[in-house]
């Protein structure tokens, strides 16, 4: 009885728990999450300054075992983000408080709002709530401003630069110095190439200048052999063998023996081996410190003489065909010395002026190097003589730096009344056209504007952005001025970025356009474009 009635109760009792169990797992789960990811944000102040900073702020509390990701960039727009200051840590029991701030601004005024910002906690995205934001204009009252008198102008010292014409002046003097520097090394090589003898006529002097050093009398032997031997084998290094100067005894008699079997040297066997005994005679002076008598000196002194004088009529007359083919040698030695001379002089040039430009563009700048001595095209026609004409029909008076021709193009705009004028061209930096036309009753001013857009389209034009205001002229009329960019694409496939004006006046019973387009980036054309829309008058016929 007892058993069933435990096992009854088992079986009614224990789903209910297990419902109970769980329903309380699950919000208790839910209210732990919720309570331990919580995201708030704030600002120090609703209503700024232009200019003027907020502090926007971000607290975040969070277990410590979650990875909290905090916005970064410029997701604050339409406010600016000027700083990220460094996340503040800090705990609370067993939860971890994060706090991020912010240093935001404006510098228009107007009523702005802060978008939601997402912050991730782990694997989920929480979005903070949107703040409106107010920045007031700086109000000046002018009336509590003292007034200060004008100060007198105070003259400035201009600092101290070297003039131009002394740069070019050293430059000058500097070619000059080198080039007569290349003028005197070529005269010394010339006269020493003058001085220089013939190998015999030189061995022959170094011989008598040998018996006029009196080495014999003052025992100098060594001395006396290594002249005598140098002077035999200088001879004999520039008549036959032009390694005679490095090589050994042996080697220069085994080639001079050589030379005499294949019939090149008519030399006598006696005449080989007095040149034999006399060199290794020397080199036992030189190298062993033998010292032989002087009467032995002197005899190989005339043995010497006697060999140079064999050995300069042994050798044989050049023939025809070695004569041409020496004097063709010597010609083009000589066309590859005049060549190197040409090739020196270029680079010395080119190394000058590659000096004398580093220093201009290091002093003044490359678009200065480039306008002041390459030349810029839109500097030339700012800095002219300027023109001022009347164009049309009612004439539009305007100053432009070159006349404005008529242009023909369009022959459907000569019978409705339509006087085109213009300068330049699309692929150059400048380009002017004056327009004007009779302004019927079915005249209609944007379809004007709309042929301009369609004129320049058609040349190539893209991506044209637009801006317009209202202007007025020197005496008075009133327009409006349509200005923007555009990219221009040329025919070899490069984009060029332009900027745009469309001057538009309707007075007179007429319709004036006046278009300015020009390279961005050029400043001077910039000016220019500047300058004739500040130059245009509407001239009333009847006045």
């Amino acid at each position: 009885m007892n058993q069933f009635s435990g096992s009854k109760y088992k079986a009614e009792i224990s789903p209910k728990i297990v419902v109970v169990f769980l329903c309380a797992f699950f919000f208790l789960a839910f209210c732990t999450g919720v309570r331990a990811q919580e995201v708030k944000a704030g600002i120090d102040s609703t209503s700024i300054k232009i200019g003027e900073q907020i502090t926007y702020s971000i607290s975040v509390e969070t277990s410590p075992d979650e990875l909290v990701v905090f916005p970064e960039g410029q997701t604050f727009s339409p406010l600016e983000m000027i700083e990220s200051y460094p996340v503040d840590t800090s705990r609370a029991q067993d939860r971890l408080r994060l706090f991020k701030e912010y240093a935001l601004t404006q510098f228009d005024s107007g009523r702005y709002t802060i978008p939601r910002q997402r912050v991730i906690i782990g694997q989920k995205s929480f979005f903070t709530d949107s703040i409106p934001v107010e920045v007031n204009n700086v109000v000046v009252d002018t009336t509590k401003q003292k007034m200060f008198p004008i100060k007198p102008s105070v003259e400035v010292p201009e600092p101290f630069r070297i003039p131009e014409w002394v740069w070019w002046l050293l430059g000058i003097a500097l070619i000059l110095v080198v080039a007569g520097y290349l003028l005197f090394r070529r005269k010394k090589r010339k006269e020493a190439a003058a001085q220089k003898l013939p190998p015999y006529e030189q061995a022959l002097l170094e011989l008598r200048q040998l018996d006029d050093s009196h080495l014999l009398e003052q025992r100098e032997i060594k001395e006396y052999y290594s002249q005598l031997s140098a002077a035999v084998r200088r001879y004999l290094d520039g008549e036959i063998y032009d390694h005679a100067l490095e090589s050994t005894t042996n080697e220069l008699i085994v080639y001079l023996e050589h030379e005499r079997d294949k019939g090149k040297l008519k030399l006598e066997h006696s005449t080989i081996e007095h040149l034999k005994e006399i060199l290794e005679r020397a080199d036992l002076a030189k190298f062993a410190n033998s010292k032989p008598d002087v009467l032995t000196a002197k005899e190989d002194r005339s043995r010497v003489e006697n060999v140079i004088n064999d050995t300069k009529a042994s050798i044989p007359e050049p023939s025809e065909e070695e004569l041409l083919r020496d004097q063709e040698y010597r010609e083009k030695e000589a066309r590859k010395k005049k060549v190197k001379k040409i090739i020196f002089g270029v680079l010395a040039v080119v190394l000058l002026l590659s000096a004398g430009i580093a220093y201009v563009i290091s002093t003044e700048g490359y678009s200065s190097f480039v306008d002041n001595y390459i030349g810029n095209r839109s500097k030339d026609l700012l800095e002219g003589e300027w023109i001022r004409s009347e164009y049309g029909s009612p004439p539009v008076a305007i100053t432009t730096p070159e006349v404005l021709t008529r242009s023909l193009a369009d022959t459907t705009a000569l019978t409705s009344g339509k006087e085109d004028f213009e300068y330049g061209s699309f692929e150059k930096n400048l380009y002017i056209d004056l327009s004007t036309r009779p302004a019927g009753k079915d005249f209609n001013a944007e379809a004007a504007v709309e042929e301009v857009y369609t004129f320049l389209e058609s040349r190539g034009a893209k991506n044209i952005i637009t801006k317009q205001e209202e202007i007025t002229t020197l005496n008075g009329a009133k327009g409006v001025r349509i200005f923007g960019t555009m990219n221009f694409e040329e025919k070899a496939g490069k984009t060029i970025e332009k900027a745009y004006s469309i001057l538009n006046f309707g007075v007179n019973d007429g319709f004036q356009q006046i278009v300015v387009v020009y390279n961005i980036g050029d400043k001077y054309a910039e000016e220019i474009s500047q300058r004739i829309t500040d130059s245009v008058e509407l001239i009333n016929p009847e006045s």
